[in-house]
């Protein structure tokens, strides 16, 4: 019986993760850990995936923040999830700023579907649902904006 050689093993374990969705390389890293592999030899496949154009923080940046944007998120919550991933601001910002002309209507569908055409005349209604706007990642200003 041939013996795999480890970094074998992680780059295939790697490969297949890779092969479900894109990842980014601190979450990748964090994955392959958790199964007690080597750092060294995590470090190693991960710079050989990196060469290979196989793992990119950017392709998964993109993919996330259209991902979040189709869900509805807002561009506070999208660059905090972002940043637990291990991405920097500056890489997020690459993504989200050509977004930030639709963000507005974005958070107005968002209102729409969930409470209706219709902005309520109660304060405490209204304050109900700039909270769950901004629950779901939207700017207070952004919000205050929607209500005037």
């Amino acid at each position: 019986m041939s013996e795999i050689k480890p970094q074998t093993s992680i780059r295939n374990k790697a490969m297949d993760l890779l092969a479900r969705r894109e990842h980014s390389e601190q979450e990748l890293r964090r994955k392959l850990k958790s199964r007690d592999h080597d750092d060294d030899a995590i470090d190693g496949v991960l710079q050989e995936l990196k060469q290979d154009h196989l793992l990119s923080d950017a392709r998964f940046t993109e993919a996330y923040v259209n991902h979040r944007f189709n869900a509805g998120v807002g561009p506070l919550k999208i660059r905090y999830e972002l940043r637990q991933k291990g991405i920097t601001d500056v890489l997020a910002d690459e993504f989200l700023e050509p977004l930030s002309d639709r963000w507005d209507q974005l958070m107005m569908q968002q209102r729409v579907r969930k409470y209706g055409e219709t902005i309520p005349a109660d304060y405490a209604d209204r304050m109900k649902q700039a909270r769950f706007l901004q629950n779901r990642g939207f700017s207070p200003e952004s919000v205050m904006r929607l209500f005037r």
